[in-house]
């Protein structure tokens, strides 16, 4: 009998799945994190000898659920960062995202520039920004890890929940840019500017209306308790879908409708997000297969040494020094400094980024991008998935030392957001 379906690359990924969750504990005490094991299973078996998948950077599937998997993300991150319980520690996620951030995404669109002669300035802003956004579920164990002060954990977690959303406006906004013709600069980027509004206006509107119906059907005893979590699942794929439809940008739809949907869901019901976490998660290692895959090999091969460099830039200064400046004069130890900025793994969001970039540009310029943000990711990946528990041990020690009345060691309230499968029972727990 024949299937449309394509059973062996089924199988293929399936038994990935499966290999993963038999040894996964075994792995991760050898700091093998699911990232770094999904995208060296994909890059095994697509390509020789194996050669068991067809897996194409240019595939529609591919990007489809790269696409879908950021909008639960984003959804799911912006909804776990309540707006009213940020206010009790609002000074360094503010200095991490407004001060930051664009610093990083300056500095990277310098970097890209000045490596890359004669590249459209477009272009190396893109770069810039495509690569700026951090992932916390690169390093688990670091959220992990209760000798890092709650509120230092906090921060990144609160910092890598929100930067991808902010950083979405202005890559769609770079690509515009680079993709319009010269004489048309002006019309692409005041369409995207266009498509970003629709997606704040259309996200904020399914958000509260959601969250609204959310809640008196709980109050009424209309949903179940255990189904209202489909309920989220689903308003998160609405926001997305509804805002692509209506010509806005899907993930500025997902963000904002997340934050609106978490500004007023109370904190005792936080759980009903966990269904749509795990959704997240559970499609983000499949990303992370694909992009092993898919897109290392077809990045490599158009990979110069001016790309290596940039990437090693991307993760140390480009990344350090802004966030260096954004808490000077906070009164952090510079270890803690140091170690926030050393903890900005680039992960989901710059994967799914550059695939947009890659099939909206032409040639020359798709093909760098996807190189240049393919070399970091990868190094992050690596880099950050083996150092992680040891320079957290390292410095839960230092932080054990400092005096108790320094910043690092303020009350912080409880606040969630995106980390790995390893501290999801605990999490719940918590939340229950």
């Amino acid at each position: 009998m024949e299937h449309g379906l394509d059973t062996g690359a089924l199988a293929v990924v399936a038994g990935c799945f499966v290999l993963w969750g038999l040894v996964s504990g075994r792995l991760e005490r050898l700091n093998v994190s699911a990232p770094i094991a999904f995208v060296v299973l994909g890059l095994v078996v697509a390509h020789e000898p194996l050669s068991l998948l067809d897996a194409q950077v240019h595939s529609s599937t591919l990007r489809s659920i790269a696409e879908i998997t950021l909008a639960l993300v984003l959804f799911s991150d912006a909804s776990r960062v309540n707006v009213r319980a940020l206010r009790a520690d609002v000074a360094l996620p503010v200095r991490l995202l407004g001060i930051g951030l664009p610093l990083t995404i300056a500095a990277g669109a310098a970097c890209a520039a000045a490596l890359f002669g004669g590249v459209d300035l477009w272009v190396a802003a893109l770069i810039g920004v495509i690569v700026a956004p951090t992932d916390a579920a690169l390093g688990a164990s670091i959220m992990e890890d209760e000798r890092v002060p709650a509120r230092v954990r906090r921060v990144l977690n609160v910092e890598s929940g929100l930067n991808d959303g902010i950083a979405t406006p202005f890559v769609n906004l770079f690509i515009a840019g680079a993709a319009a013709e010269e004489v048309a600069h002006a019309q692409g980027v005041g369409g995207a500017a266009v498509d970003l509004l629709t997606g704040v206006g259309v996200g904020l509107g399914i958000g509260l209306v959601g969250a609204a119906l959310l809640r008196a059907t709980q109050r009424w005893g209309w949903s179940a308790p255990a189904f209202r979590q489909f309920a989220v699942l689903g308003l998160a794929l609405v926001a997305y879908a509804v805002t692509v439809q209506v010509g806005g940008n899907g993930f500025v739809g997902a963000f904002v409708g997340g934050l609106a949907f978490g500004s007023i869901t109370p904190a005792a019901d936080e759980g009903v997000v966990g269904f749509t976490d795990d959704a997240g998660e559970l499609l983000s290692l499949l990303v992370w297969f694909l992009f092993g895959a898919a897109m290392i090999v077809p990045a490599f091969e158009h990979l110069v040494w001016q790309g290596v460099v940039f990437a090693l830039l991307a993760l140390t200064v480009v990344r350090m020094v802004p966030v260096g400046i954004a808490l000077a004069g906070a009164g952090l130890d510079r270890a803690t400094v140091a170690f926030i900025g050393w903890f900005g793994p680039r992960g989901l969001a710059s994967v799914v980024f550059a695939l947009i970039a890659f099939d909206s540009l032409d040639p020359p310029d798709g093909n760098r991008v996807l190189a240049v943000v393919t070399a970091t990711v990868v190094l992050s990946v690596v880099a950050h998935g083996i150092s992680a528990a040891p320079i957290a041990a390292q410095y839960g020690q230092r932080a054990a030392a400092l005096q108790s009345d320094l910043p690092e060691h303020a009350a912080a309230p409880a606040l969630r957001t995106r980390s790995m499968a390893g501290d999801r029972a605990r999490s719940r727990a918590t939340l229950q």
